[in-house]
């Protein structure tokens, strides 16, 4: 073989693998894209090619329904419908002159109730980039009658490009009922605040969709593909609120805010024995149904949602010192109830600083029971500074103040507590009856219901548990999960406690809320309201009170908070403590809790104390619309016109039903005694208008409310005599 036709063999193969080579690298890209187009990418581009030849319209689901414990409807979902608008069919029909966008516009307005300019506006928008979009939202929950005439507009014009399908509305059947605690959906449904926001993803169930192909000019073809896949109802939400006890105090937080003039009232009922929520009431409150109040920036419209119980935190004055006593008696510091602990002179000095007990002129020797009754600060500083800052703030911690409790609400606070390394002497002493430290009311109802329980912290919670929807044989999805649930004090410990707490009730500073034959235990507290930048706003206080019945077994514990009231008459034994009472024997009477007193003594426990008129030398009649003015009834020993006088004698302290005798004659001359009432708690105001309505002089010394006066109630005193009065800033 000849040189020359061997090389041309030779280049002859190598061109042959080259030109194999680069058909292998061909097909080897060819293949790799290939796999990459339809395995790697391929659900991408799959949908990518049904969004171009078919239509998707999003069916939002039915929002779970909200109930109480006993299966009351809070908050239901109906079953409306909406109006969506393919862009791109439209402008389809539009090529094909079958309307034109004015008129339709102007049709779709009228059956909407929105304007013909509104409606082009819509069909007309542009993206951000400048360029058509497809898809535009036209109106959403309309009735079904809308929604048929809306039909009937697409019939008219075979307008491909109008879509209606079902939607649902959010309906609070209560209105401002439990709003702050229920909360409210946006316009998509989507849960903003309260239950509805915690509990969105159990409540908004699975949305559907309607896929429909469509053609090159999107309408839609013959024998073509489509789909509908149904959506999932949302599940039912039942809570631990109580409906009755619900009503209970959101009908006392209302009274207690305009009695009051208060900016704010909080209240909640609880079973501390499961940390159920029976009620969280407050007022101010807002409408669900219609949460965007006109004229209101976002700022207060989140005031007005907020849930105040659960998301405000204030030092809680004097209802700490619970804290501080059960640190106090665990620790044993305290052998007897009726063991001398403390001399109260009105004032004392820690750390080189003077501070003052709510009553200057002091208690004088207290017990341990005394203490609490008497709401002294003498006495609880004594016995933090007994304790210490590591054992108090041990028992402050232990209560799970500074943490938040876990409650299924959006917005807790934490609270403020200062740990045992950064406490003064002067702060032991002021942490102790409730200053410097700070805690919200689901704060300190949950460690209030540690004593009330028996020692166990319990996390508090509104979802008792989330079901299926309808009513045959739904199934339950879920329960609070327990949470914390702790012994942090002992039982023992606790019920001694409780036996004290029911003596403040029945004779110290909370016994506006007593009741005859049924055992409450409680604490009042009056605190200052901080500043910004330190110090205390002037004539701004928090009234509160904690109470649990029966003591000895506490079946319910009850809270109230009133933001500052009326700085005339601000103290907590004066308001909130009748708050109490009344929303307790409401309790007691729907929950069936007996009383150990009869009908009568119950009845006259409740009744509002009555000071007796001045109506001697009136004629009878006039004095006669007095007494029923006062709620005061009458017998007359009728011997003229005129009152000559009358038993029990003006001033004297009287119920509300209670009888006066009158004794009547023909001369206006009579007995020119008074009886002495009770002044403790008023504003210098209050007190002089009671003095002036009796004839009686007054002197007084100070600023605030009344804690002395010179002759003691119940005594005696000539009309025109004088009662020397101290006042003083009561915080308690």
């Amino acid at each position: 073989m000849s040189k020359k036709v061997f090389t041309d063999k030779y280049i002859l193969k190598r061109r042959m693998i080259i030109i194999l080579g680069i058909f292998s690298v061909l097909a080897i890209v060819l293949i790799y894209y290939m796999i990459r187009v339809m395995i790697i990418n391929g659900e991408y581009y799959k949908n990518l090619a049904t969004k171009q030849w078919t239509s998707r319209v999003k069916i939002d689901a039915k929002r779970g329904t909200i109930l109480d414990r006993n299966g009351n409807e809070l908050a239901v979902s109906g079953n409306v419908y909406r109006v969506d608008l393919d862009l791109n069919a439209i402008r389809a029909d539009l090529r094909e002159e079958k309307y034109t966008l004015e008129v339709l516009a102007d049709d779709l307005g009228k059956v909407l109730s929105i304007s013909k300019e509104s409606v082009l506006k819509t069909m007309t928008q542009k993206g951000p980039d400048g360029k058509n979009i497809g898809y535009a939202i036209l109106k959403r929950r309309i009735e079904p009658s809308v929604a048929d005439s809306v039909k009937e507009v697409i019939q008219r014009y075979a307008a491909s490009g109008i879509l209606v399908s079902p939607d649902t509305k959010r309906y609070y059947t209560n209105g401002v009922f439990a709003s702050q605690v229920i909360g409210h959906t946006n316009s998509d449904g989507v849960g903003l605040t309260g239950v509805e926001l915690y509990y969105n993803k159990y409540l908004a169930g699975e949305p559907g969709i309607i896929l429909e192909e469509k053609d090159l000019l999107k309408k839609e073809v013959p024998y073509n593909i489509s789909k509908y896949v149904a959506p999932v109802e949302g599940n039912d939400v039942v809570l631990t609120i109580d409906s009755k006890i619900q009503a209970f105090a959101e009908k006392y937080a209302k009274e207690a805010q305009n009695d009051n003039s208060a900016k704010a009232v909080s209240i909640i009922v609880m079973d501390p024995n499961n940390g159920e929520i029976l009620a969280m009431a407050n007022t101010p409150c807002y409408d669900p149904n219609s949460p965007w109040i006109e004229g209101m920036s976002f700022e207060e419209l989140q005031k007005s949602w907020r849930n105040r119980a659960v998301s405000d935190a204030y030092e809680p004055g004097s209802i700490f010192k619970v804290i501080t006593a059960m640190g106090a008696l665990e620790e044993n510091l305290i052998s007897s109830g009726d063991q001398f602990i403390a001399n109260c002179s009105g004032s004392f000095e820690v750390g080189g600083r003077i501070i003052h007990c709510w009553k200057r002129t002091g208690h004088g020797s207290e017990t341990f029971v005394d203490i609490l009754k008497d709401s002294c600060n003498t006495g609880f500083s004594k016995i933090g500074a007994e304790l210490g800052p590591e054992k108090l703030y041990k028992y402050i911690k232990q209560a799970n103040f500074g943490n938040k409790t876990g409650i299924d609400l959006p917005g807790e606070s934490a609270g403020i507590v200062r740990p045992a390394n950064k406490m003064t002497t002067v702060d032991v002493a002021t942490i102790s009856f409730g200053q410097a430290n700070t805690a919200s009311m689901i704060q300190y109802m949950a460690a209030f219901n540690s004593v009330a329980n028996g020692g166990t912290f319990i996390t508090p919670h509104v979802l008792k548990e989330i079901k299926t929807p309808g009513q045959d044989n739904p199934q339950v999805v879920k329960t609070f999960d327990s949470g914390v649930n702790k012994r942090v004090f002992s039982k023992e410990k606790t019920q001694e406690l409780r036996g004290y707490l029911e003596q403040v009730v029945s004779e110290g500073g909370a016994k506006k809320s007593y009741i005859a034959g049924q055992h409450i235990g409680g604490k009042t507290g009056t605190a200052q309201i901080p500043q910004p930048g330190g110090g205390y706003a002037t004539g701004k206080y928090l009234a509160s009170f904690a109470g649990m019945a029966p003591a000895d077994n506490p079946k319910v514990t009850v809270m109230i908070q009133i933001l500052e009231p009326d700085p005339s008459n601000y103290y907590a034994g004066q308001i909130a403590a009748p708050v109490a009472q009344k929303l307790f024997n409401d309790i007691f009477n729907y929950l069936d809790i007996k009383s150990d007193a009869s009908d009568e003594e119950v009845e006259q426990s409740l009744k509002n104390n009555v000071i007796v008129p001045e109506i001697r030398g009136l004629e009878k009649e006039e004095a006669i619309k007095i007494l029923k003015k006062n709620n005061l009834t009458y017998d007359i020993e009728d011997k003229g016109n005129v009152v000559s006088d009358i038993t029990p004698k003006p001033g004297y302290t009287m119920k509300e039903g209670d009888k006066v005798i009158l004794y009547t004659g023909d001369s206006s001359t009579y007995n020119k005694v008074v009886v002495v009432p009770d002044f403790d708690g008023l504003s210098k105001e209050k007190a002089t208008e009671l003095l002036n309505s009796l004839g009686i002089k007054g002197t007084f010394e100070g600023k605030g409310l009344v804690v002395e006066q010179s002759i003691d109630p119940g005594k005696e005193i000539n009309i025109g005599g004088t009662i020397n009065f101290k006042l003083e800033d009561i915080i308690d």
